[in-house]
C-alpha cells in the first residue's frame, strides 16, 4: 500500500517535472564523469564484482506472488550458484543451496513447484521445506550419521515488499532494510505481494552486465537507438532522482502538464508514477502495456565471462488473465524481447567488442546522465 511518505514523493516529482517542463529545462549534475574503459571487462574486476556485489549484496530473485502458499518452492541458478526458495508450512521464506548433503547433486531443477519433500534424484536423501535432511536411503545399511548436521546449506533470506531477496553466500550478513532504506516505502506502492498476476517470464542474452544496466538508466539514447520501436514517442532528456544506489528515472514531459492545476489528494499516482525503477544492483522496473496495468520486472545477471549477462524479464499484469490477455502479453513480450535482443544487447555487445580493442581509454557520461554516474560510483565505492 502507498504511505504517505511515498505519495508525497511521487507528487513532489511530478510538480518538479512540471516546473522544468515549463521552463523547458531538466535537473543536471555538477559535472561530466570519466570512467575507463577497462572497468568493463577487466577480468580481475568483473570476478570482484561477482564476489562483492552479486553474492553478498541483497538481490532481488522473485515475487511473494511465485511461492504464495506453503510447499511451494523456485528455483534458479545465479551466477553460478544454485538456489531454492521456498515457502515452509509456517509460512516463512527460506533458500538453500540446490544441493544435497550427500554427494553434492542437485535436487530440483529451474523452475517452480510445489512439494513437502526435496527428493535427490542420485540416491533418494529427503529434505523438508526447513531444509532438515528427513530420509536416508537404507539407512540401516549407511551407517550412524547426524542428519542434524546434514541439512540443506540456507542462504539469508528475506520477503520485503512482495518480492524475495536472497544473498548468495552462506553465512553473509543480511540487513534488508538497510540496503533499501527509504526505497522500501517506493517498492510497497506497487503491492507486488498482492495485486498482480504472473504473465510468465522469458531470458535474454546480453553484454557485460555493466553495459546492459547502463541503458537501464539512460533515455537519452531512446528516441535515437530505438527510432524504429517506441523511441520516436519518448524525450531523451532524463529526470532522475535516487534513494541511496536505488533510482527512478523519469522524462520530460509535457503530459504531465495537465496536473499542473490538480490539487494532491485528486491526483491518482497510477498516472505519474511511471518512469524505469532500478534496484541495484540488477533489477529494472518499467511499464508493461497489458491489462488495466502491466509491469515488466527485468532482472540482470552476469554471464560466466565478463563480456556476458543474462536478463530474465518478468511480466505482470493486474488484471486477471484469460486467453485473449494471455495472447496479448505473448506478442507485447516478443516486442520486447525485439527492443532489447536487437537493439539495446545489440548495441552493448558491440561496445564490448570495441572496448576489446584498445581504441579507447575511458568513456563519458554527461551531466544529463546523472544515473549513470551514480551507479558508477556507488560500485566503485563497494568494490573499494
Amino acid at each position: 500500500m502507498t504511505s504517505d511518505s511515498a505519495r508525497t514523493q511521487l507528487i513532489a516529482q511530478a510538480r518538479r517535472t512540471i516546473e522544468h517542463v515549463e521552463q523547458g529545462t531538466i535537473p543536471l549534475v555538477d559535472d561530466t564523469m570519466t570512467i575507463p574503459v577497462s572497468r568493463y571487462q577487466d577480468q580481475e574486476r568483473w570476478a570482484r564484482e561477482v564476489d562483492i556485489v552479486f553474492k553478498r549484496t541483497p538481490l532481488m530473485l522473485g515475487f511473494s506472488i511465485e511461492i504464495p502458499n506453503p510447499g511451494d518452492y523456485k528455483a534458479m541458478d545465479v551466477v553460478g550458484v544454485k538456489v531454492i526458495i521456498t515457502r515452509g508450512v509456517d509460512g516463512q521464506v527460506r533458500s538453500f543451496v540446490n544441493m544435497c548433503s550427500h554427494r553434492g547433486a542437485q535436487l530440483v531443477d529451474e523452475g517452480t513447484g510445489s512439494t513437502r519433500r526435496f527428493a535427490c534424484p542420485y540416491h533418494n536423501w529427503n529434505y523438508d521445506n526447513e531444509g532438515t535432511l528427513v530420509g536416508v536411503t537404507n539407512r540401516q545399511d549407511f551407517g550412524e550419521v547426524d542428519t542434524s548436521c546434514l541439512g540443506l546449506t540456507p542462504l539469508p533470506t528475506a520477503e520485503r515488499c512482495g518480492l524475495l531477496w536472497v544473498v548468495l553466500t552462506p553465512g553473509a550478513e543480511m540487513d534488508i532494510d538497510a540496503h533499501l532504506g527509504g526505497y522500501a516505502e517506493m517498492l510497497d506502492h506497487f503491492d507486488f505481494g498482492d495485486r498482480w498476476y504472473s504473465l510468465g517470464n522469458q531470458q535474454i542474452p546480453g553484454p557485460n552486465w555493466k553495459l546492459a544496466y547502463d541503458g537501464y538508466l539512460d533515455f537519452y539514447h531512446i528516441p535515437f537507438l530505438h527510432r524504429d520501436t517506441f523511441g520516436p514517442d519518448f524525450s531523451s532528456r532524463p529526470i532522475y532522482d535516487a534513494w541511496g544506489p536505488h533510482q527512478r528515472m523519469t522524462a520530460f514531459s509535457e503530459s504531465l502538464l495537465k496536473f499542473k492545476d490538480v490539487p494532491d489528494d485528486e491526483i491518482d499516482l497510477e498516472l505519474i508514477d511511471g518512469g524505469v525503477w532500478t534496484i541495484f544492483p540488477h533489477v529494472s522496473i518499467a511499464g508493461f502495456p497489458v491489462g488495466n496495468r502491466g509491469l515488466m520486472v527485468s532482472q540482470l545477471f552476469p554471464g560466466p565471462t565478463p563480456d556476458t549477462s543474462i536478463t530474465i524479464q518478468n511480466f505482470l499484469t493486474d488484471t486477471e488473465p484469460d486467453d485473449e490477455l494471455r495472447e496479448l502479453a505473448k506478442k507485447t513480450a516478443a516486442f520486447y524481447d525485439h527492443v532489447v535482443r536487437d537493439e539495446d544487447y545489440f548495441t552493448g555487445i558491440r561496445i564490448g567488442q570495441n572496448i576489446e580493442t584498445g581504441a579507447k581509454s575511458q568513456f563519458l557520461f554527461g551531466r544529463n546522465e546523472g544515473g549513470g554516474q551514480t551507479f558508477h560510483r556507488y560500485l566503485d565505492q563497494l568494490l573499494a
